[in-house]
């Protein structure tokens, strides 16, 4: 399978570049070019036609039409940065027997064993006492989760891998016995020593990442792996449409959400106000008042982006037979009528006209009745909002690895759609 542009470089980069929600923002921004920073702590009495603002892990950019009016409405393609991970513990020194540990949390479903016997850097964000937030990146391997030998778990291979959370995936990152340093702790002044900070910081927020870079894969290069596909991938193609975006009508906008591995209940996840604040400021802006806002919300559509299960080939009978999503044939419309997913006729019908539009094929996922779905912020930013909204994803396999995997070609096929539907 041949490449005929550099979209799936950058999107490697991308990836590479975002071992954290923090990074995905900045990673975005890199990106946004044209695109002007507003603070929230601002006036936004003249708002520039191609903007974003940034909270956290989260960030809200748009595209207004050259006619734009407070009741345009808005076009919104949705992801989220967060990804499921092991974070650095508040206290994280641990000693045991002569091995350093760092205590870590579960963030999110991940898979637990994906995380054993892998080369772990770290990166995020650590804050001084008087408040000061640095972006901080360890692309080294630095951690390791390891894995107990088969001669001292001779039935792993028969009854299966159990582990403890707990117990059993407390990463080794040195040797020695001394934990303490000046009250701060060795993970405390290493990180800081890394951050080029003076002192430790006084808090942190760090996830432990698989330090291999992401990897077109397969003889004909038809596969893409990586850390993180769900969901920077779509966080990358949403970027890229709305950088090729030329909106007519609509106010094209994309958000991206923190914590919604977690059920995005905070202060930049879905459930929270940060995507309303922004489109009523945008509404303001440019003169509308609240009955404005609502009619511009009543003209609104939401594309959800975030990656759906790919027919496994090991695995057959997990799938519902009449819906089986494969790599490389476009992305899926999630469906289901219990609400996981937001998608309905009409909303489904916006987005595969969208596909046809920007010639690129589509598919359907839908989950058998006897294993339920997840879901996605689209079912969130639907009920705050009410704004129609479909869920889409491009099928991956391994989904909540630290290793994922999906087609090459998908990534652009959803980036072009998302173009067409933001246009």
């Amino acid at each position: 399978m041949t490449h005929t542009d550099d979209s799936i470089d950058d999107l490697i980069a991308y990836l590479d570049a975002s071992p954290s929600p923090w990074h995905a923002v900045e990673s975005t921004v890199d990106r946004l070019a044209g695109f002007e920073r507003l603070d929230e702590h601002d006036d936004w009495a003249n708002i520039p036609a191609a903007g974003y603002v940034v909270r956290g892990g989260a960030i809200i950019a748009w595209r207004l039409p050259a006619e734009a009016s407070p009741t345009s409405g808005f076009r919104i393609a949705g992801a989220h940065t967060d990804s499921p991970c092991l974070r650095v513990k508040p206290n994280p020194d641990v000693n045991m027997l002569g091995w350093k540990q760092l205590a870590v949390e579960v963030y999110g479903g991940i898979l637990n064993n994906t995380w054993l016997d892998r080369d772990l850097g770290v990166a995020g964000r650590v804050v001084a006492a008087d408040g000061t937030v640095t972006l901080v990146q360890v692309d080294e391997p630095i951690a390791r989760v390891p894995q107990l030998a088969v001669h001292l778990d001779r039935g792993v291979n028969t009854d299966g891998l159990k582990l403890d959370p707990q117990m059993h995936l407390t990463p080794v990152w040195g040797v020695g016995s001394d934990i303490t340093s000046g009250g701060s702790g060795i993970f405390g002044d290493w990180i800081g020593a890394r951050a080029e900070l003076d002192t430790a910081p006084a808090w942190w927020e760090l996830c432990l990442y698989d330090v291999q870079g992401a990897a077109l894969i397969g003889a004909d290069r038809s596969m893409l792996a990586s850390g993180r596909l769900d969901n920077l991938l779509s966080c990358w193609s949403a970027t890229r449409a709305l950088g090729d975006a030329d909106p007519t009508e609509h106010i094209a906008v994309a958000v991206f959400n923190d914590h919604e591995e977690v059920g995005s209940s905070s202060a930049t996840g879905a459930q929270g106000p940060f995507l309303a604040v922004v489109l009523e400021r945008l509404v303001t802006a440019l003169g509308g008042d609240r009955s404005d806002y609502h009619r511009a919300l009543a003209a609104s559509a939401c594309v959800s982006a975030d990656n759906a299960h790919a027919v496994h080939p090991n695995y057959v009978d997990r799938h519902e037979p009449g819906h089986l999503p494969m790599i490389n044939a476009g992305p899926a419309l999630k469906v289901n009528a219990n609400q996981r997913y937001a998608t309905n006729a009409e909303t489904a019908a916006l987005f595969q006209q969208a596909c046809d539009d920007a010639g690129v094929p589509w598919q359907v996922f839908v989950s058998r009745n006897n294993m339920p779905c997840g879901s996605t912020i689209g079912p969130i930013t639907s009920t705050q909002l009410g704004i129609a909204t479909v869920d889409v994803g491009v099928p991956q396999l391994s989904m909540h690895s630290a290793r994922e995997l999906c087609g090459s070609d998908d990534p652009t096929h959803l980036a072009r759609a998302l173009t067409a539907f933001l246009s």
